[in-house]
């Protein structure tokens, strides 16, 4: 494990529970009650929710305030040191991908490359490409406008050409790292992040073919709809050229008039993924520590060094493809930290709920439990997530508390299998977006929908998602 991750497992350990086994339930159920309550039903911020939701779970087991308030205080703080640089880095480079035209090169060349019959196929790709830097909402306004013009050119649906899109995109969320869902239950369940990161790779992958090209076409038959003309093509781009299947593809605008070439756009969003990926390997095949191979990669396969190297690499790469000025580049990584502020704070907020749950013992009530009940460890941590997501709309919120409750469980599991219930925890985060998930509305609006056509495709992709994903892992789970 990375070292900076495992700031996060400190403290962690299975303590004994401070209260009897009734008395601990009912608080756990009572502080996720309370976040429930004050995001769906007050709407306060869930930053502010996971606070009274931990000091709910502390009193309520009986500890005292100042124990409960210096618990959540070191969660946050370990959160904020190792998942929250792991989210700005992140977004910088996502910004830079999409400021530069590299966003807009990769979907010009897969779209424009793909017939009638394989768009939607290229689309999920697409969606899988961008997803993979970039967070769900950045990325979605980001293909929008592709989406409305690749439906209009190729007169096929818009669900039928959208879905598949979507589905890269969400799967890229809740299974693979650095998205703050995925790092933060890497993190607070210790496991490893080139295992999770290549288990989650091998995990979207046919989820996204289920859950995209193959329901989007049966989706499209259920919810037919004209393409908006929100987006023209001469809306998009300042770089001009001829309309092509690829170019016209595309109305997302660019600050510049050129574009970083695909294989330079491919290679650096790719670099960290191989940098990670690459430390996980060589873990595997190198026994000897020693090795120079090995201590090169335990430096450039850290999830902090990797995103690094990748941000500065894509200042050359994005930016100077791009033709960006220096000023142009500083303003833009600058620009891409208010954005995700509120997120950190979230994620933090989780880490610090997670702390109380952990010092009270819950933990270790539930992993007694749930070995005398024999119940798949993977099934109970898609479940309580399930759960968690419906009752408060967010994936993120879901797979923090959804993790903290597992912590017991995964203790002297293979580092194989505490990745498989990371990924369980990611699988159970995405299941059916309805009402109370902002992203429910945005690909409402977005595309035009009632909210009885939104339930039919979004809702029931992000359901297949779910449940396809949890499938492919129990599959895995089974030679792992």
């Amino acid at each position: 494990m990375t070292s900076a991750l495992t700031h996060l497992a400190a403290g962690t350990e299975l303590v004994e529970p401070v209260a009897g086994g009734v008395q601990l339930v009912l608080a756990a159920l009572a502080g996720i009650a309370l976040i429930v309550v004050l995001i769906t039903l007050v709407k306060l911020h869930p930053f502010l929710a996971l606070i009274f939701g931990a000091l709910t779970v502390g009193m309520a087991a009986g500890e005292n305030v100042s124990d409960v308030l210096a618990s959540f205080s070191s969660g946050f703080g370990s959160t904020a040191a190792s998942v929250g640089i792991l989210i700005a880095l992140g977004a910088m480079f996502a910004k830079l991908l999409a400021d530069s035209g590299g966003a807009d090169e990769i979907v010009d060349t897969i779209v424009g490359h793909a017939s009638p019959r394989m768009l939607p196929w290229a689309m999920a790709l697409v969606g899988a490409i961008i997803g993979l830097p970039m967070f769900f909402e950045i990325g979605l306004v980001l293909l929008m406008p592709v989406i409305y013009l690749v439906a209009r050119r190729s007169q096929l649906s818009l669900i039928t050409v959208g879905i598949p899109a979507l589905a890269g995109l969400s799967a890229m969320h809740g299974f693979v790292p650095p998205h703050p869902g995925p790092v933060a239950a890497i993190s607070l369940l210790n496991a490893d992040l080139g295992v999770t990161l290549a288990l989650g790779v091998l995990v979207a992958i046919p989820t996204i073919v289920v859950a995209g090209p193959l329901f989007g076409r049966l989706a499209g038959r259920w919810v037919v709809l004209e393409v908006p003309d929100r987006f023209d093509a001469t809306d998009s781009r300042t770089a001009g050229s001829e309309a092509t299947a690829g170019s016209e593809a595309t109305a997302t605008a660019t600050e510049t008039k050129t574009r970083p070439s695909f294989g330079v756009t491919i290679f650096s969003v790719l670099l960290p993924v191989a940098l990670m990926m690459g430390k996980a390997l060589v873990d595997i095949f190198v026994d000897d520590k020693s090795h120079l191979l090995r201590q090169t990669f335990d430096i450039l396969g850290q999830p902090l060094m990797a995103l690094l190297i990748a941000v500065v690499v894509g200042m050359f790469t994005l930016g100077g493809g791009a033709k960006m000025s220096r000023d142009q580049i500083v303003k833009c990584v600058e620009s891409s930290l208010p954005a995700v502020a509120g997120i950190i704070l979230i994620v933090a907020a989780g880490g610090g709920f997670k702390q109380v749950l952990v010092d009270t013992g819950i933990g270790t009530l539930l992993a007694e439990w749930a070995k005398g009940a024999n119940l798949s460890v993977i099934l109970l941590a898609w479940v309580l997530a399930v759960l968690i997501r419906l009752a408060t709309g967010s994936a993120t919120v879901a797979t923090i508390t959804a993790s903290s409750l597992m912590l017991g469980l995964v203790e002297g599991m293979s580092s194989g299998e505490v990745s498989l219930v990371v990924l369980a925890v990611g699988a159970g985060s995405l299941f059916f977006s309805h009402v109370n998930d902002a992203g429910f509305w945005l690909v409402k609006e977005y595309f035009g929908m009632t909210v009885g056509q939104t339930i039919k495709s979004w809702s029931l992709m992000e359901t297949v998602l779910s449940v396809s994903g949890l499938v492919f892992v129990l599959l895995l789970g089974l030679v792992i």
